[in-house]
């Protein structure tokens, strides 16, 4: 059984930075693709990073380009989302997310989900 844990969430300031982290259960965490994602109130979930099973590949939404970048640590099963120069509009539910398939890049299908960290901006 997979679990996937967050933590690191906050209420901060417009240009606050965080960092979250995403800790993984069982041995298989280096073999998948990890994501993460966010919800906000009344809006769809959305994709905000993705790092490949070896953390050689990324992908970043736009939104968030060049202000977060997240990264891995295979050896501790842990996953991060370091964001910087934090906007109001990034205030939402963030979720941790391991690939479905194998030695994915983060770009396939999500099956296993945390319970999520909430952050908060304020302006």
């Amino acid at each position: 059984q997979v679990q996937l844990v967050e933590s690191g969430g906050g209420l901060v300031q417009a240009g606050d930075s965080l960092r979250l982290s995403c800790a993984a259960s069982g041995r298989t965490f280096s073999m998948y693709g990890m994501g993460w994602f966010r919800q906000a109130p009344g809006k769809e979930r959305e994709v905000v990073a993705a790092i490949s099973w070896s953390g050689g590949g990324t992908y970043y939404a736009d939104s968030v380009k060049g202000r977060f970048t997240i990264s891995r640590d295979n050896a501790k099963k842990t996953l991060y989302l370091q964001m910087n120069s934090l906007k109001p509009e990034d205030t939402a539910l963030y979720l941790c997310a391991r690939e479905q398939a194998s030695w994915g890049d983060g770009r396939g299908r999500y099956a296993y989900w945390g319970q999520g960290t909430q952050v908060t901006v304020s302006s």
